[in-house]
């Protein structure tokens, strides 16, 4: 598991942890099975708050990328090949529509909006 923290982010950390476990078990990157670290563990190697952990972990099992069982600790779960891709596809499509929401705000169009994608993809 590689995570990076900012904190000059607008992003809460958690939802940063959040991002980019999720985005590393979605790419397969972090296998059916991993263990992540306790929420302690992690708390601390990462220097922030084991509530800011907590909460992340708990968006992961919310989500279903992960499971606890008590006891033994918060494994990455398993995911055929197509689960995998509609579950990113999911994931990519609610933060598209937060924001296609901002984007509009600006009175920009479907096309101005690709156009300005393609300048920074």
């Amino acid at each position: 598991m590689n995570v990076s923290i900012s904190n000059t982010s607008e992003k809460p950390i958690y939802q940063q942890l959040f991002e980019q476990i999720s985005s590393q078990i979605l790419k397969g990157e972090l296998p059916s099975g991993y263990i992540l670290p306790p929420i302690r563990q992690a708390a601390q190697e990462l220097r922030v708050s084991v509530i800011t952990v907590k909460k992340a972990w708990e968006e992961l099992e919310r989500c279903g990328l992960i499971n606890t069982v008590t006891g033994k600790g918060c494994f990455v779960a398993e995911f055929s090949p197509e689960e995998m891709l509609e579950m990113r596809n999911e994931m990519i499509l609610k933060q598209m529509d937060i924001d296609t929401a901002y984007y509009k705000s600006f009175g920009l169009t479907l096309e101005e909006v690709i156009e300005l994608l393609k300048k920074i993809y």
